[in-house]
Formats: structure tokens, C-alpha cells, sequence
């Protein structure tokens, strides 16, 4: 174990320390606010004991499924090569999981806030991580811009990495501007992640194409 999975596994404790603790707590509501509309308003509740305890055992089903994922994967020696930014990866998700738990359970308490809003810094500083990670992928089977043409060509592979990994951290920093734009915050997320999305899909056909072309 890594000192990284040390923190996540941290965390992840810290998740359960929480929750156990707040379980008994009288403050927190039996109807659990669980989520919230596109107005900040809440549109579903669940359980308390599903809401003090789902994201933290979710945490540990993230957690493991990453650890496993390499184990089978194919090119699974290709993951020595990004294994820094891999762990960096899962320490973000598992981070933001715990930063949204945390805002749930404040609301739950009675203290409010745009949740919209504060959530827009984490999903941007999640979509720059994604940057960073693609920047540094080797070719594998279960992370990164996995098309046909990608997953067949080494070169294909790294100049869509490459050209994707500045395409999301510009996606993060755009997020960002929902904060101050909470409004606009979904849109801000959703229209470029999934134009980008499509964009590397596109754009690694016509790279494979000139490739074999040449």
C-alpha cells in the first residue's frame, strides 16, 4: 500500500467515523434530503440510515472496484507507467464523494446554502484531474478515451489523450465560472463534457484514418 491509498483509505475511515456518528444523532430528520434540483430545491428523500451510510459504503464498493480493475485488465502492466496519476485519481473521486456527503449532511442540519453552487468547485476540480490523468494514460482497457480507433493504435491513443487532457481541464476551468454563475452551473458542466465527449470520439476516427492512410 501507497501512501496515497493510505489517504484514501483515511478518508474512507473518516466516512464511517461520521456516520456513526450522526446516526444516533436527534438533530439529523428521519426523511433524509438526498437530492436537490436544477432551482437548489430538494426533489427526493430517503431514508436516515440510507443517507448517513450510502455514500460511505459506496466509498468502499469505488475504492476496491478501482484497486481490482488493474488486476484483470489485459494491459494491466501498462498501469506501472500512470499508477501515480491512477491513485491521484481515485484520492479526487473518493475526496469529492466525502465533500458532497459532507455538504448533505450539513443541509440535513438545518443549514443552507445554493447546493448547486457549491458543488460547481468539486466538479471543476474533478473534470482537471481528468485532464491530468488522460495527459498521462497508457493504452488499457478500462480507463481513459476507449474507442475502437484508440484501443488500436498506439499513436491514435496519445494524440487523443494528449488533445482530450486540454480539453477537460478547459472543462474544469468553465465549471468553475458556475460558481459564480450557479444558473448556469449544470449547463456548464453538461454541454461541454458531453461535447468533448463526442468531439475525442470523432476526432480519434479521422486521426486512425490519416494514420492508416499515410
Amino acid at each position: 500500500m501507497n501512501k496515497t491509498q493510505a489517504v484514501i483509505l483515511g478518508i474512507i475511515g473518516l466516512f464511517f467515523i461520521i456516520a456513526f456518528s450522526l446516526y444516533a444523532s436527534p438533530y439529523l430528520p428521519d426523511k433524509f434530503a438526498s437530492h436537490w434540483n436544477l432551482q437548489g430545491q430538494v426533489d427526493n428523500y430517503m431514508p436516515k440510515f440510507l443517507g448517513v451510510f450510502l455514500m460511505p459504503i459506496v466509498s468502499v464498493f469505488l475504492f476496491l472496484l478501482f484497486i481490482f480493475l488493474p488486476k484483470i485488465d489485459p494491459l494491466k502492466e501498462n498501469y506501472l507507467g500512470f499508477k501515480k496519476y491512477y491513485d491521484g485519481f481515485i484520492l479526487v473521486i473518493i475526496t469529492f464523494f466525502f465533500y458532497i456527503y459532507s455538504l448533505t449532511i450539513l443541509w440535513n442540519y438545518g443549514f443552507r446554502f445554493n447546493m448547486g453552487k457549491m458543488i460547481m468547485p468539486a466538479m471543476s476540480i474533478l473534470f482537471f484531474y481528468i485532464g491530468v490523468l488522460l495527459k498521462n494514460l497508457k493504452k488499457n482497457w478500462f480507463c481513459g478515451i476507449r474507442t475502437p480507433w484508440t484501443l488500436n493504435n498506439d499513436l491514435v491513443w496519445d494524440k487523443t489523450h494528449e488533445l482530450g487532457s486540454k480539453l477537460f481541464k478547459i472543462a474544469g476551468v468553465i465549471g468553475l465560472i458556475g460558481f459564480f454563475m450557479p444558473d448556469y452551473g449544470f449547463l456548464l458542466i453538461i454541454i461541454p463534457t458531453v461535447s468533448i465527449s463526442l468531439f475525442l470520439f470523432i476526432y480519434s476516427y479521422f486521426i486512425h484514418a490519416r494514420i492508416t492512410r499515410s
